[in-house]
């Protein structure tokens, strides 16, 4: 139980640092670096659990697995930075999580298996509805910051119109030329 509790602690602090190493752009070349460097880091991970046996290599092998699909994840998530991309690398780590606290609970047996599996998978839906939460955040957000920007656009529009028409009524009170460079000083203040 207390290792479920430090997954869950180290899932959330993860999450929190890998969000900033997300936001970062990569070259094609990067990408493909990445990718490659991914692939050598999985295929030594898994020829170090070689020499395990039963359970612990189980885990091992599951931690191997859970590290490549997390990299590709994130390697992804840097390459594309959408907010869909980053949703992706989060479950990926949530999904990872979980194969590993699963094959954890394989060395209990009875009841204290049961209660692990089911605090294993409480763990991963709490991780999954939590970057379903994040991304559908982020996307209202970007709407909102839209719609305030509409309004800033219009509101804008609007005051200058208006602004607009008292300077011209202003120039009403001349007469001849004078009323006319009145009203053409006006149609460039307010860009008319």
């Amino acid at each position: 139980m207390k290792t479920l509790n430090f997954n869950v602690i180290a899932l959330a602090v993860s999450l929190v640092f890998s969000t900033g190493a997300i936001a970062q752009n990569l070259s094609k070349t990067d990408y493909k670096a990445g990718k490659d460097k991914i692939a050598a880091e999985y295929k030594s991970a898994k020829a170090a659990c070689a020499s395990l046996s039963g359970n612990p290599k189980d885990i091992c092998v599951a931690e191997a697995k859970g590290k490549e699909s997390v990299g590709k994840a994130e390697l992804e998530a840097s390459y594309k930075p959408t907010v869909k991309t980053r949703y992706q690398a989060r479950i990926a780590k949530a999904e990872a999580d979980y194969a590993v606290a699963v094959e954890r609970c394989d060395d209990l047996a009875g009841n204290a298996k049961d209660v692990c599996v089911k605090e294993a998978k409480a763990a991963e839906t709490s991780a999954k509805v939590d970057a379903k939460a994040q991304m559908k955040t982020t996307e209202a957000n970007a709407t909102a910051k839209e719609k305030s920007s509409d309004a800033r656009k219009d509101a804008s529009t609007d005051k200058m119109d208006a602004e607009y028409k008292v300077a011209k009524e202003k120039c009403d009170t001349y007469a001849g030329d004078a009323k006319d460079r009145c009203l053409d000083q006006a149609k460039k203040r307010f860009g008319k």
